[in-house]
C-alpha cells in the first residue's frame, strides 16, 4: 500500500516528459544544447520539463508563443542549473515575453536586466526579483548567433542566481568553490574593467559589465557559454571559476571546431 502511495505521489510531483518530436526539434534549434554531451542533454531535458511545469509563460503586447518557443526558452534558462540543480530555479514563477526589442538604456546588455518603459520607474532590482522578462526578438537572434558573446536568457538567469542568497552583488550561492577565492578574483577582474576607459579596445569584455559587480557576473556568464575562448584569454581566473560553477561550456564541443572566435570586443548587434 505504501509503495503504491509513493508511486502515485511521485507521479503527481514529476512533470510530464517532453515528447520526443518536440525535444528533437528544439535540440536542433538550440546550438547551446546541442553542444552538451548526451548525459547533460538528458539532464537538461528533465530540468526543462520541470521548468515548463512550474513556470507560467505570459505572452504580452502581441507576442505569439507555442510549445516549441517555450521549450527553447526553458532549455536556455536551465543551462545554468545543470550543475547547480533544480533548486537554483526557485524564487520566481513567471516568464514575461514581449515580441520586439525593449526600449532600454545603455548597450545591448541593458535589455537583459532593465526594462525601461514610459512612466515606469521600477528599479533593476525589482525586475530581478520578479518575473523573467524577455524579448522574443532577442531570444531568436541569440539562437541564430549563438557564439557571438551575447545571450539574453543566460544573462537574466545569472541575475536570478545572483540574488538567491541575498542582494545582487555578483556572488551566487557557492558550494564547492571557496567564497573568498570567488570574491577576490571577481573583485580584481571587475575593478580592472571598471578602471579601463570604455573606448579602450584592450579588454574584450563588453564594458557594460563595469556597471556593477552583478552585471559583470551576468556578462561573463554569457561569455562562458558562447565565447569561452575569448573569456579565458581576457580573464583566465574568471573562466576557471565559471567552469567550476556552471560546468564545461557547450561552445567547446567538437561541432565548433571550425568556428573562429572573435578577437577583441564581441560584435555589436
Amino acid at each position: 500500500m505504501s509503495g503504491r502511495w509513493w508511486q502515485s505521489l511521485r507521479a503527481r510531483l514529476e512533470p510530464p516528459p517532453i515528447a520526443d518530436p518536440l525535444w528533437k526539434r528544439a535540440l536542433a534549434g538550440c546550438p547551446l544544447a546541442r553542444g552538451l554531451d548526451s548525459e547533460r542533454q538528458q539532464r537538461l531535458r528533465r530540468l526543462a520539463a520541470l521548468f515548463l511545469a512550474r513556470k507560467r509563460f505570459l505572452a504580452l503586447a502581441g507576442a505569439v508563443l507555442d510549445d516549441y518557443w517555450r521549450l527553447l526558452i526553458a532549455m536556455q534558462a536551465c543551462l545554468p542549473a545543470l550543475q547547480q540543480g533544480a533548486g537554483s530555479l526557485r524564487g520566481w514563477r513567471e516568464v514575461l515575453i514581449y515580441p520586439g526589442e525593449f526600449k532600454v538604456r545603455g548597450s545591448h546588455h541593458a535589455c537583459h536586466s532593465s526594462v525601461v518603459r514610459a512612466g515606469d520607474d521600477r528599479s533593476i532590482d525589482t525586475w530581478e526579483r520578479g518575473p523573467l522578462v524577455l524579448s522574443l526578438a532577442d531570444v531568436q537572434l541569440d539562437l541564430e548567433q549563438p557564439w557571438d558573446g551575447y545571450n539574453v536568457v543566460l544573462h537574466q538567469m545569472a541575475h536570478k542566481l545572483d540574488i538567491l542568497d541575498g542582494p545582487a552583488d555578483g556572488i551566487p550561492p557557492l558550494t564547492d568553490i571557496p567564497r573568498r577565492r570567488w570574491v577576490e578574483q571577481f573583485e580584481h577582474a571587475y575593478h580592472s574593467l571598471a578602471n579601463t576607459p570604455a573606448q579602450d579596445c584592450g579588454n574584450p569584455i563588453d564594458h557594460y559589465a563595469a556597471e556593477n559587480p552583478s552585471e559583470y557576473f551576468a556578462v561573463v556568464t554569457e561569455l562562458h557559454y558562447s565565447q569561452p575562448t575569448l573569456l579565458r584569454e581576457a580573464e583566465p581566473a574568471i573562466a576557471d571559476l565559471l567552469e567550476a560553477f556552471y560546468g564545461p561550456s557547450p561552445a567547446m564541443a567538437s561541432e565548433l571546431s571550425n568556428v573562429v572566435y572573435l578577437r577583441g570586443k564581441p560584435a555589436a548587434r
